[in-house]
């Protein structure tokens, strides 16, 4: 039988990047603001790393996809895209 996390115990809805870079963003901004208490603070840099982390998963996931999708059978010799000049 398969072991389920309690009941107590609540994973987070996924979000998506674009939502948590936005929340990121603001909390950002309310930090650079500097009218945000101690507990406050350290909250928000909290959740912030948090959305970062998130965020930088995502950017690695939407990375493979594209690997995957330029060379399904070698994903690891795709080379990075060159920007036009």
């Amino acid at each position: 039988m398969a072991k389920t996390a309690p009941a107590s115990v609540k994973t987070p809805p996924p979000v998506d990047f674009e939502r948590s870079l936005d929340e990121l963003e603001q909390l950002v901004a309310r930090m650079e603001g500097g009218e945000l208490s101690l507990d406050e603070s350290l909250a928000s840099f909290e959740r912030g790393i948090g959305l970062y982390r998130h965020c930088q998963q995502s950017l690695e996931l939407a990375e493979l996809r594209v690997r995957l999708l330029l060379d399904p059978d070698a994903p690891d010799s795709a080379e990075p895209f060159e920007p036009e000049l």
